[in-house]
């Protein structure tokens, strides 16, 4: 088949969904169903997988979806908790005491909190936790998960203790013949992978700076009275700082320790930074911003998620307690990723499926107790039990389980087609046509067009991957040898190709659609999926085009190569 209309076809099932959720602004619940029955049909008659291929990977799709589900019932049990014991409302007090600034609050849970929970967890995490949480306070649900969304850039490529790196690429990588080529070279596999974490953590230090002006200005720009942009670069002191003191410490940890802790670094040592500086005035606006109030808000901007402000908190807590289940939560997720016998055990709780239905090698599992979701749910009960005094205590988990099983139905009808569609496309390597798999043809069709000029759109091919998976992982193990062998083929740097990928691929998830649709559950905002996508896609814009723009002029100015590699 020609090389142009299979990249076209393996297309087709990305553009259907932008179009159904962006152009007609169909809810998810009606165009994934759409988009999952148009790939299907691609899978079974033109890549001529197996009918038992295809329905394997159905499977393993909606054994993700539990795992996806489980995170977001975890997020919400553990808030909706906090607001039956009244932690919730300390919580809201005391980030109005920092700055009743709507801009800072943004930045200072989205951004700083969001960073660490991303580099201890990974996952879509952040934006489960950050954005019911700024509803919270007093946001409105599409404008708490837009922000939720955008810190899905930076921090992801070293999210989850460094797994896009230290899994996606190491396992999208050819190693063992790239390892063998660089021992001849006097070099080897860890300094190959060192050099791409260097390149990822310098590229994401310049863009990603930047990223608490831009959450700035799209929080005034679409929820501010005047619609301004220019509201949003009034903190613009207030907000470089607050981008430095997250991307410094995030690149000299990414250089000098390796992939597993910038994120997380960077977030604890830019929430005390911040923090303490917003304490003390430094950097602060002249004027505060603040929303419309709420009934002047338009009903495509509120959630289900009401959190009301009571004249009297109904337990005397304090502002450590009120935080203290949001900082066990953290500690439980850095030691299960960080502790390898406290990874075993929890672990070995859950179940895994090897080869679904028949020798398809394809493969999934549910840990229930490992993934966030269950350390989420471990908190709540911490909390009830901390906040609360006899009966109430099981009172609190009765009404917090019942809310929250209530908000998580919904996203699972849409999550069950999103997620069995993007399994189909990334296993569809193994099929009976001999062409490569979906992604593959479509990142061939970019590399065709573009030919030199391929470092552009590097980052756009990562993106490309981390939209349709929902993972910089996933994005990063299907493309990361095409972009190695198409920097071969240009004679360029092939680590630094391997390493913008990783930051598109990052950048890509403000885009995903299922972590779109696991953010507005938390807050009880589902159907308007498209809308978040239509603001999303400006701030991933931003950043596979400076990524893309630094990227060519590493190459073709500052003529970097492949030192390992020769």
């Amino acid at each position: 088949m020609n090389e142009w209309l299979l990249g076209l076809l393996a297309l087709l099932p990305i553009a259907i969904s932008a179009i159904l959720l962006l152009g007609l602004q169909w809810p998810a619940k009606r165009a994934m169903p759409v988009t999952l029955a148009v790939t299907v049909v691609l899978a079974l008659f033109v890549w001529e997988m197996s009918l038992g291929r295809v329905s394997a990977s159905i499977i393993q799709g909606l054994m993700v979806t539990l795992s996806v589900l489980w995170i977001i019932f975890g997020a919400i049990f553990l808030l909706n908790t906090l607001k039956q014991t009244g932690a919730i409302q300390v919580i809201r007090e005391g980030f109005t005491q920092i700055s009743p600034d709507r801009r800072i609050q943004a930045i200072i849970i989205a951004w700083c909190f969001g960073t660490f929970i991303e580099g201890a967890s990974g996952f879509g995490t952040p934006a489960a936790i950050a954005a019911p949480l700024l509803v919270a306070i007093g946001f409105p649900a599409l404008a708490a998960v837009l922000m939720g969304m955008m810190i899905q850039s930076t921090p992801v490529s070293f999210g989850a203790i460094g797994t896009p790196i230290v899994i996606g690429v190491k396992n999208g990588l050819n190693s063992e013949a790239i390892g063998a080529e660089l021992l001849t070279r006097g070099s080897n596999w860890d300094m190959f992978l060192q050099l791409i974490t260097n390149e990822v953590a310098i590229i994401h230090a310049i863009v990603g700076t930047f990223m608490p002006v831009l959450m700035a200005m799209m929080l005034t720009r679409f929820f501010g009275a005047n619609r301004s942009w220019r509201e949003g670069l009034e903190i613009l002191p207030f907000a470089i700082f607050a981008g430095l003191a997250f991307t410094i410490p995030y690149a000299l940890t990414g250089i000098f320790l390796g992939p597993e802790f910038p994120a997380l670094l960077g977030g604890m040592v830019s929430m005390l930074i911040v923090v303490t500086a917003s304490k003390k005035g430094l950097f602060m606006p002249k004027k505060t911003w603040e929303f419309q109030a709420p009934n002047l808000w338009p009903k495509s901007w509120l959630g289900t998620l009401k959190i009301e402000k009571e004249s009297t908190p109904k337990n005397n807590i304090s502002a450590v307690s009120a935080w203290m289940p949001y900082v066990l939560v953290s500690i439980l997720l850095v030691c299960s990723r960080v502790f390898p016998e406290f990874k075993s055990l929890l672990v070995g709780a859950g179940f895994k499926w090897t080869n679904i239905i028949g020798e398809t090698g394809i493969s999934s599992g549910f840990s229930p107790l490992y993934l966030p979701g269950g350390l989420l749910v471990i908190s709540a009960i911490f909390a009830a039990f901390m906040h609360c005094r006899g009966k109430e205590r099981f009172s609190a988990l009765a009404v917090a389980s019942k809310d929250s099983f209530r908000t998580v139905i919904g996203a699972g009808f849409v999550l069950m087609f999103t997620i069995p569609m993007v399994r189909i496309f990334i296993n569809s390597g193994v099929n009976l046509s001999d062409l490569p798999s979906m992604p593959v043809a479509s990142a061939d069709l970019f590399s065709n067009v573009f030919g030199s000029a391929f470092p552009l759109i590097s980052p756009l091919i990562g993106a490309l991957g981390a939209f349709i998976a929902g993972s910089n992982t996933v994005s990063n193990m299907m493309f990361s040898q095409f972009q190695f062998e198409a920097a071969n083929t240009l004679g360029i740097s092939s680590a630094l190709m391997v390493a913008t990928q990783a930051v598109g691929a990052a950048a890509g998830n403000m885009i995903a659609i299922h972590n779109v649709v696991a953010a507005s559950a938390t807050v009880g905002l589902l159907g308007q999926e498209g809308a978040t996508l239509r603001k999303t896609i400006i701030p991933t814009a931003y950043y596979v085009l400076v990524s893309g723009a630094l990227a060519m002029i590493a190459v073709y100015v500052m003529n970097i190569s492949d030192p390992l590699l020769g």
